[in-house]
């Protein structure tokens, strides 16, 4: 190393001087020696730091001081975002590093130009808005250097017509592609081969290293460290990726890309457009079998809906005689070679799942406002994250403010198969006991009683108008973040307050935050997108109240088979599994509060459980020391003038 880190950390080093406001702090310091450590020796590390120790700086200082190839994986694409446009540059710069970086997508945030030219010769867009964006798109096109969509402000990044000039693993082209010398996704990926420092989140990470579906499996034999952060959403994410899932819009996106290619290659086939109408029609039959709103299903529920396997037959039936078609088609062109591939890949992912061959994974479903997804997730994961792991030796690092259980990191090693990892964690430099209080009201009802919401709002409410607003309000469930929103707009009316009201769902999440921190006393009632990741400083925020104990729900099919599986090992399913990701949550939930040394703030949890239950003791144990209370007076009083320092 060209420094020493306590050098690079010291009240007048290098990083005082470029970083305004920057101050030595012991826990990231000593964070640092140990991923520097960790890295050196080729180890596992698990690594907790509270809010505010700076564990971006942590972790990306001994990384540029390895002089080896890092993988940053991150849980979020705006933290990704951050870390290569903000963090890296300003590190790189203050550190005088020679060092190459790179960011990395999925591919579907980069344009197709073959995707592009299809769709703009085809015309068939859903609205008279998304052919305007396309123009808008084909101009971007001939500008960018990266193709990268979030460049592209004339366009939002959620609408629709981005599907159709994006590719996905399905229907690229790959070298057969007419456009593959000029291709965004392999210039990201040559990028990314070249750097030093590569920057991904974790479904790219799995979806494209672990599982090595997307070409981009040299990136880690290159590689001396992978380092996570935001690890506590890995489970979620590695289950997601070590499973299979087939959905009806893959199926007909592969009927509209094959009833395009037939009419570029083989408009003597005269079967393929019926067959194509065929599909597409068996694929909408299929998904109107489940109700039409967002849920997910286990397998009984899902075998139990009158007309769902006759229709899954039949979808089977005609993706089996299009696929047939397509294997005579093929030789005729690279889209419809692709097309018969995806035609195949589809029809064994569905039988597979239709025939339910291994007892190790559980099979759902899960419906969109518009789709339909068949799913198989594996019940564990460690032994299939250990074999990912093993191999050419390299350092593991694991970060989060979230992943200990009273300071155990037993549950998370033991879920992510990290039998031999070192863990560490460094509480927040933060002075809790000075700057927050946990407040739990005294005589709410059971959480599953009818008039929970109502019980909810009527205690958290005098806190409310103690604090004038400034409040995220946390809730477990859409339906109570729903019931929240209106029984506190009924409050505010009959109160005569002021107070503006932010809902999820309303606008974009960013939206809603850059609203929330210019309105200065704004309520903002939110689900589980708004429990973490959400960084507001200062007076904005000086209240955040959540509802219920987040456990997840136990019909959730994922959960239940995990639960069964537990109990059938003779295991404590709730003290072992849901009881520690509870706690996770709570943490996250609560790093909202405090976000740097002058913020003050109330966090009250309303769930009677927290008090009343022997397990809640651990809960409030794994939470910040703040001073605590039963009593609302001393809430209230939490927000006079005259009690801040």
């Amino acid at each position: 190393m060209t420094a020493s880190l306590s050098e690079v950390f010291a009240a007048d080093g290098p990083l005082a001087a470029g970083v305004p406001g920057y101050r030595l702090r012991s826990q990231q310091l000593a964070m640092a020696e140990h991923i520097a450590a960790a890295m050196a020796d080729n180890r596992v590390l698990v690594a907790e730091a509270g809010t505010g120790t700076g564990k971006t700086y942590a972790y990306l200082v001994p990384a540029m001081l390895s002089g080896g190839k890092v993988i940053v994986s991150t849980g979020t694409r705006n933290l990704q975002d951050q870390l290569f446009a903000r963090d890296i540059p300003t590190i790189r710069k203050i550190l005088k590093s020679p060092i190459r970086i790179a960011l990395l997508k999925g591919r579907a945030n980069y344009l197709c130009h073959y995707h592009l030219a299809r769709s703009l010769a085809d015309g068939r867009f859903l609205s008279r808005e998304d052919a305007g964006y396309a123009q808008r798109i084909a101009r971007f096109a001939k500008k960018t250097l990266t193709g990268d969509k979030a460049e592209c402000a004339d366009v939002p990044e959620t609408a629709s017509v981005w599907a159709m000039v994006t590719s996905t693993r399905d229907n690229c082209l790959g070298q057969d592609c007419p456009n593959h010398k000029e291709c965004f996704v392999l210039a990201a990926r040559r990028d990314a081969l070249a750097a030093d420092l590569v920057v991904v989140n974790h479904h790219l990470f799995f979806a494209d290293v672990m599982l090595r579906d997307e070409g981009t499996a040299e990136l880690l034999p290159a590689c001396n460290a992978v380092i996570f952060d935001e690890a506590h959403q890995l489970p979620e994410v590695a289950s997601l990726f070590f499973g299979d899932s087939v959905s009806s819009a893959q199926l007909l996106e592969l009927a509209r890309d094959t009833r395009l290619e037939g009419v570029a290659s083989a408009r003597d086939c005269l079967d393929l457009p019926g067959l194509c109408d065929q599909l597409e029609k068996a694929t909408r039959e299929l998904r109107l079998t489940l109700p039409l709103e967002p849920a997910r299903y286990a397998l009984l529920q899902i075998e139990a809906r009158p007309g769902f396997a006759g229709a899954l037959a039949t979808v089977i039936g005609d993706l089996q005689a299009l696929a047939a078609l397509l294997q005579t088609q093929a030789q005729r062109g690279e889209g419809l070679e692709n097309c018969w591939r995806r035609a195949g890949e589809l029809l064994a992912r569905l039988q597979s799942w239709q025939s339910g061959a291994s007892a190790d994974f559980v099979r759902w479903g899960e419906t969109f406002s518009h789709s339909l997804q068949l799913n198989a997730t594996p019940l564990v994961i460690a032994e299939i994250m250990q074999k990912q792991m093993s191999g050419h030796p390299r350092a593991w690092i694991f970060t989060s403010a979230t992943l200990a259980v009273q300071e155990d990191f037993a549950h998370y090693c033991s879920e992510m198969g990290l039998a031999e990892a070192c863990s560490a964690r460094w509480e927040s430099p933060f002075d809790y006991p000075r700057q927050a209080l946990l407040y739990a009201p005294r005589n709410l009802p059971d959480p599953n009683s009818r008039d929970y919401a109502e019980a909810v709002v009527a205690a958290a409410f005098p806190v409310l108008q103690a604090s004038g607003g400034r409040a995220f309000f946390l809730c477990t469930s859409l339906r109570a973040m729903r019931r929240t929103h209106e029984l506190l707009s009924e409050q505010l009316q009959r109160a005569g307050l002021d107070l503006p009201l932010l809902l999820q769902g309303e606008r974009s999440k960013n939206e809603l935050l850059e609203r929330f921190r210019r309105l200065g006393n704004a309520i903002l009632i939110g689900s589980q997108s708004f429990w973490e990741g959400v960084d507001v400083r200062g007076d904005a925020l000086s209240l955040v109240v959540i509802d219920k104990l987040p456990f997840a729900p136990p019909d959730d099919p994922v959960l239940s088979a995990r639960i069964e599986r537990l109990r059938g090992e003779g295991r404590n399913a709730f003290m072992e599994y849901q009881l520690p990701r509870a706690v996770i949550n709570v943490k996250q939930g609560a790093g909202r509060l405090i976000r740097d040394e002058t913020d003050r703030g109330v966090l009250m949890i309303c769930d009677p459980r927290l008090i009343g239950k022997p397990y809640g003791k651990r809960i409030w144990r794994s939470l910040p020391p703040m001073k605590r209370t039963r009593e609302l007076a001393e809430a209230v009083a939490f927000f006079a003038p005259e009690a801040a320092p």
